[in-house]
């Protein structure tokens, strides 16, 4: 299976998954050690939190995204790419790909507020 695991720096997981740009890709299953298999590296204009369902997209080869938060909308975009959205304390991709298969991660709260803001792309979230 393919997870993408969002982050700031190739090195430790983003805590915003509709504006990262960062991606690394990993190959993972149940009993086995995830490897990282690539890198995805958007543009701008690429980020998940402004590309449409009805395009094609570079994540649009993994099964999973792990982040450090997302909002509902970041989650729906997920959802209806067929790709499932985690969220997570965690702030090491290995270990978060490692919690997950065992379902011993430790998930990101709830936003205290909605997330809700206006940024000129035409929607809000």
């Amino acid at each position: 299976m393919k997870i993408a695991v969002g982050t700031t720096d190739f090195a430790t997981i983003a805590t915003h998954g509709g504006r990262t740009r960062r991606f690394l890709v990993y190959e993972a299953g149940v009993g086995t050690d995830p490897v990282e298999t690539g890198r995805i590296e958007l543009g701008e204009e690429e980020v998940l939190h402004l590309c449409g369902d009805g395009r094609p997209h570079p994540i649009d080869a993994v099964q999973v995204v792990i982040t450090g938060s997302s909002g509902a909308g970041f989650v729906a975009h997920m959802k209806r790419r067929g790709i499932e959205p985690v969220t997570t304390m965690e702030t090491d991709p290995l270990r978060a790909i490692r919690g997950w298969f065992a379902g011993t991660l430790e998930p990101a709260p709830e936003p205290a507020h909605p997330h809700e803001h206006h940024d000129g792309d035409g929607h809000r979230h």
